[in-house]
């Protein structure tokens, strides 16, 4: 159903804003991989609320307890369940929103489809479901850390109207950590962070713009036709709270470029190794990979919870006005950075096992047809 991702490696995420809890269960992770609850602890870590003035002031530890699927500090290759307590959950702060939708929510549309809704904090439409994705998220990484050395990296590249400038390959985790924002143009960071105090002041918010690098991931991962990478990824993305778009490699720029001028030309190195000399393609073509560095964009509208006064209407069909309470992010898309990674983890992880179990001789697309066949 809805709440499951993925086909080998597979997550289901559960639970609800203002619920006991929420967590994830994780099933097809092979055995044997090292993992402990430190290593989730620090993706969770990235993403709790109440890291910075630049956040919703929530309060939560986000403490993360492995209820299965790991002994002695390895896998065991049964699923893993994952599991965050909230704590500083005041549902009573929501009251005013029991017989009202709030504009650009889910609210109106979760009434219409089962005919009851959960009006804390949004219940399951909450972006702390995310929680779940980035416990199952760090689990990927590891992996492909381990097998590949794949290393997965998000980072602001835009808030509003201020756009940050920085190569996608030169991206590092220290660059991206080095401020509240997560841009590694230190000084457009500055002015992005500026502009979401003012935009706290106004009672208003902000959206932006994350982009996303995959590095060292080998060719031959993804599936024509419905499963190509790119489709899964931008089905990844998409999937996530507050997102409203999604491009790979040269995305709409492309529209602007002749095929001479867009076309990836291929080459082989002195050492016989195949690359292209340019990306567009995003490290994808024909939605498999190709071997060069992945990089997408995903957009992400401003936070719906304002606290401007806004049309909308009550449970019963009246017009109504509604002015927002509650502790809200005025932008979410720093917070964001590493629920992006995650899902793009558990995207190649999964293709990287679904590959491994069609073509057992696969290691890393070094299979000699891949070669003669450019």
């Amino acid at each position: 159903m809805g709440s499951t991702f993925g086909e080998l490696f597979r997550i289901s995420t559960w639970g609800e804003s203002h619920g006991k809890g929420v967590g994830v269960v994780v099933d097809g992770c092979p055995a044997n991989l090292a993992i402990s609850e430190e290593d989730i602890q620090y993706e969770l870590d990235r993403r709790r609320p109440g890291q910075s003035d630049i956040t919703t002031p929530r309060k939560e530890a986000d403490s993360v307890e492995i209820l299965s699927g790991v002994f002695d500090g390895k896998t065991t290759g049964t699923p893993i369940s994952m599991m965050v307590r909230n704590k500083d959950h005041n549902s009573k702060a929501y009251d005013h929103l029991k017989d009202v939708y709030r504009p650009s929510h889910a609210d109106y549309v979760y009434d219409q489809k089962y005919g009851h809704r959960d009006y804390r904090g949004g219940g399951r439409s909450s972006a702390r479901e995310t929680i779940g994705r980035v416990a199952a998220g760090a689990i990927a990484k590891a992996y492909l850390k381990q097998v590949g050395n794949i290393e997965i990296l998000a980072c602001v590249k835009q808030i509003h109207t201020i756009e940050a400038s920085f190569d996608v390959t030169d991206l590092t985790l220290s660059s991206i950590e080095a401020n509240d924002v997560r841009c590694p143009d230190e000084a457009t960071a500055q002015i992005m962070i500026e502009a979401i105090k003012q935009a706290r002041k106004d009672g208003d918010s902000l959206g932006g713009i994350v982009t996303c690098v995959a590095k060292h991931v080998p060719a031959g991962l993804g599936e024509p036709v419905f499963d190509k990478i790119k489709a899964d990824l931008a089905k990844a993305m998409l999937s996530l709270p507050a997102t409203m778009g999604f491009e790979i490699g040269s995305g709409f720029s492309s529209v602007s470029m002749t095929g001479a001028e867009h076309n990836d030309a291929i080459l082989i190195s002195d050492d016989q190794t195949v690359h292209t000399r340019t990306n567009y393609s995003g490290g994808t073509q024909g939605g498999i990979t190709n071997g060069e560095l992945i990089y997408f964009n995903t957009v992400f509208k401003p936070t719906a919870t304002i606290f401007k006064t806004q049309d909308t209407i009550s449970t019963d069909q009246k017009a109504t006005t509604l002015a927002a309470k509650g502790r809200h992010d005025p932008c979410v898309v720093p917070r964001a950075i590493p629920i992006v990674e995650s899902m793009c983890a558990i995207v190649i992880m999964d293709h990287w096992l679904r590959q491994q179990a069609r073509y057992p001789q696969w290691n890393q697309g070094s299979i000699s047809a891949n070669k003669s066949s450019l």
